[in-house]
């Protein structure tokens, strides 16, 4: 994995918009896989802060969900795909037609879990997906012991994940008991993966993400799997690593603040 520390949260979305900019500069139609919460919302914003003030263009860009919640309505504010419509899509002046995610309010979400697993591929694949990680580590929906090799399928939410995401929604009753999310083995087919993670919360993921053992209690370590995958850290998420000075020399050493 290319391990790449920075400053604070704004550099890592700075440098990570570089990074997409560059893909839609080579591939104008490129599939970007997003990823909601408050950790990307530094690359959403400088992203559109390119496309609005530079030469960049993004109209033809595609964008794909990670995630989704089971059961909410169509429209509903707090469904993933409204919040990507809003944070991603409108601001980098795409239209709706330009997005695809999984359907969470159909009547069979098994089969709704194969449909997108397969409109993905069809679309050729996703070229970069950006992830977060979560405390214990996982990635999406994708919980400690989940199956490396997973697709697309439905995810009980944890209580503490519905506490956690209540501040969403008027109260604890209306937060969703499931998602559909992807699996790792379908996050895993992108072709280049970014996570980002800020803060010391997430220190001892992160450490356990890149320099412990490959293993199903955390998720993010089937990064280590993948061919091209970029781990992108402020110094207080860095601070669990034992390479951490390795990491920051290895990265000054390249001719361009960019990533690979």
């Amino acid at each position: 994995m290319e391990i790449v520390i920075v400053p604070d949260a704004a550099a890592g979305g700075e440098l990570i918009a570089a990074a997409i900019a560059d893909l839609l500069t080579r591939k104008p139609d490129a599939l970007l896989g997003v990823a909601t919460g408050s950790t990307p919302l530094p690359i959403y914003q400088a992203l559109a802060a390119r496309a609005r003030d530079t030469a960049l263009d993004v109209t033809r860009a595609r964008i794909c969900q990670l995630d989704e919640y089971v059961g909410l309505p169509q429209g509903h504010p707090e469904s993933y795909r409204s919040v990507v419509l809003r944070e991603v899509v409108e601001p980098l002046g795409l239209t709706e037609s330009s997005f695809m995610g999984p359907d969470g309010s159909a009547e069979d979400i098994a089969a709704a879990c194969l449909a997108y697993d397969r409109a993905l591929a069809e679309a050729g694949g996703v070229d970069l997906q950006l992830l977060g990680i979560g405390t214990d580590g996982h990635i999406g929906f994708n919980e400690p012991c989940s199956s490396l090799a997973s697709r697309t399928r439905i995810k009980t939410l944890t209580q503490q994940t519905r506490v956690d995401n209540a501040r969403f929604f008027n109260n604890l009753d209306e937060v969703p008991h499931h998602v559909i999310t992807q699996g790792i083995g379908t996050i895993l087919d992108a072709r280049h993966l970014v996570l980002l993670a800020t803060g010391e919360a997430k220190a001892d993921a992160v450490a356990a993400t890149v320099e412990g053992p490959l293993s199903a209690l955390v998720p993010a370590s089937a990064l280590q799997l993948h061919p091209h995958a970029t781990v992108v850290v402020d110094e207080a998420a860095a601070s669990g690593l034992k390479l951490a000075d390795y990491f920051r020399a290895t990265y000054a050493a390249k001719p361009d603040w960019q990533l690979i």
